[in-house]
């Protein structure tokens, strides 16, 4: 399981998110999310995807599922792109675009970021870290990620 702590976007309350993938066959799993909303101690989102990556092409699709606080269900499709940057795969650059839309199929949203993406592995023992800073283009915001506890000290910093 991968867990984070996030803060910002449509909230500005502290989250901790959580992510498990499921393996359904060597290309393909099942992706489930959740994520608690800590300022008001309630789910704020949970979603399930079937995600098929392309390994010669880096690359993964998925469908699914996403609730959330505010508009409840909605169906979601998703993409993503990696190019490394060096040649071990610690950094990389992403490519991520994805659209959901509601259950009657009239609204939709689009969502698009590209990001540098920097593993640490062992960061402590038995602690891998994932730092990510990015672009949103539709939302036309800077995005800066993590997938440890430490980390987020470090972002509230910057």
């Amino acid at each position: 399981m991968e867990t984070s702590l996030r803060y910002g976007g449509d909230s500005k309350a502290l989250r901790i998110h959580a992510k498990e993938k499921i393996r359904i066959d060597s290309n393909t799993f099942l992706q489930v999310h959740g994520e608690l909303d800590t300022r008001i101690a309630q789910p704020s989102s949970s979603s399930a995807l079937i995600r098929h990556f392309y390994p010669n092409l880096s690359a993964t699709l998925g469908v699914g599922v996403r609730y959330d606080k505010h508009e409840k269900l909605r169906y979601t499709v998703m993409a993503k792109k990696t190019f490394p940057v060096t040649i071990d795969g610690l950094l990389n650059f992403k490519i991520k675009g994805g659209c959901d839309v509601d259950k009657e199929f009239k609204e939709r949203k689009s969502k698009g970021a590209a990001e540098f993406s920097w593993s640490i592995f062992n960061f402590q023992k038995d602690q891998d870290v994932r730092l990510r800073v990015g672009y949103e283009i539709f939302e036309q915001v800077p995005s800066v990620h993590d997938t440890s506890a430490v980390c987020h000290f470090i972002q509230l910093l910057l």
